[in-house]
């Protein structure tokens, strides 16, 4: 396997992402930033730290100065400003220094989180990424974006901070239970239907190595998606432009996830922001009825959801006005032309919200019938 990826912003190498089946050449990779001489903190979840903590801990004792682990319970809702703290009080207590370096073990929450602890720690700490969720690995652990949510504002405070590596052990994707498994698919579908009709038509074509979880199959597919996002995160780093794209059904897809406090995956609601918005895209004209209902049946084969029940749409609404992609009382909203294509659109109207969260919303009228 072996494969590696290099981020660049403009034309600098910035870090490099390596696909690897274990975690052997972690050592090694790790090794040429000088850890003999750093103290490394393996950041995970509850959940990781059980099945993967452990390995890492025992691969770089001898290889680090000291290595700690600090957890913090799994899921959404420990994405905060508390469990920041915590993990500040952890590091001065072990009088962390601005030399010593962060691993972030785990899925996006834990990604995003260490993110945005190196980026604030001491004014700023290597960190590593080494993601062990298909979501992580396909978006959230690429691209520098880190953060951690606010009250009701998802993902509102954080910074653009960029690894020092990101070390995939694609291996690790056995061991995610089915749900979280589909929800990664989500963000995988994204890549497909903003940028590449093939690849979109490649995923329905290999669907069944996909369930199977074949690993040359995932290999392939992990790799095309960070290069998608390589390509669009390598011209706009920091989300002053194209990288907005990447926000294809994260709209309406973070209000739902917010107004559910959590109960779905995130993917689960990204989805369902995608079929919103290729509704939405229908009802301007910009792809035809049939091209909207084969992208919103396309989620089904991958276990995720194309409706959702006991929602409020105006609420859901409401909660899309407090989302940080608005400009002035603009959102800047991503919309298909086609499959393969999207572009950012402000001219969005509320109207036009609403009835996609509609078009989401199953009710007791849609049994009846």
């Amino acid at each position: 396997m072996s494969q590696r990826l290099t981020i660049n912003q403009g034309t600098k190498p910035i870090y490099d992402i390596v696909y690897e089946n274990d975690f052997n050449k972690l050592a090694e990779e790790l090794e040429k930033f000088d850890i003999a001489n750093k103290k490394l903190c393996v950041i995970t979840d509850s959940r990781v730290k059980g099945f993967y903590a452990d390995e890492i801990c025992e691969l770089l004792k001898d290889k680090c100065k000291k290595i700690l682990v600090f957890d913090f319970p799994d899921g959404e809702r420990s994405k905060n400003l508390d469990t920041v703290k915590n993990i500040y009080e952890f590091l001065i207590q072990n009088k962390f220094e601005r030399k010593d370096m962060l691993l972030a073990l785990g899925g996006g929450v834990v990604g995003d989180t260490t993110g945005f602890v190196a980026a604030t720690y001491l004014r700023g700490v290597d960190f590593v990424q080494i993601p062990t969720s298909l979501l992580a690995q396909v978006d959230s652990s690429v691209g520098g974006k880190t953060g951690v949510d606010f009250d009701q504002y998802k993902n509102m405070v954080g910074a653009f901070y960029m690894p020092k590596l990101v070390y995939m052990n694609l291996s690790t994707l056995k061991t995610l239970d089915d749900r979280q498994y589909y929800s990664g698919m989500a963000e995988v579908m994204k890549y497909g239907l903003i940028k590449s009709a093939s690849f979109y038509e490649w995923l329905i074509e290999n669907m069944y190595e996909i369930h199977e979880r074949n690993l040359e199959t995932l290999e392939e597919m992990v790799y095309k998606s960070c290069t998608f996002k390589k390509l669009i995160v390598d011209k706009d780093p920091t989300e002053k432009g194209e990288r907005a794209l990447l926000n294809f059904g994260h709209t309406i897809g973070h209000a739902v996830e917010k107004y559910k406090n959590f109960e779905l995956m995130h993917g689960e609601c990204v989805a369902l922001g995608c079929v919103a918005a290729a509704y939405m895209s229908w009802k301007r004209d910009l792809i035809a009825m049939d091209d909207y209902y084969e992208i919103r049946d396309m989620f089904v084969p991958f276990n995720l959801p194309i409706s959702i029940e006991n929602i409020d749409p105006e609420e859901i609404l409401r909660l899309t006005a407090s989302d940080k992609k608005m400009e002035g009382d603009q959102i800047k909203f991503i919309l298909l032309k086609k499959v393969g294509k999207a572009y950012i659109d402000t001219s969005v109207t509320k109207d036009e919200i609403l009835a996609g969260i509609n078009e989401i919303y199953f009710t007791e009228e849609d049994w009846d019938a």
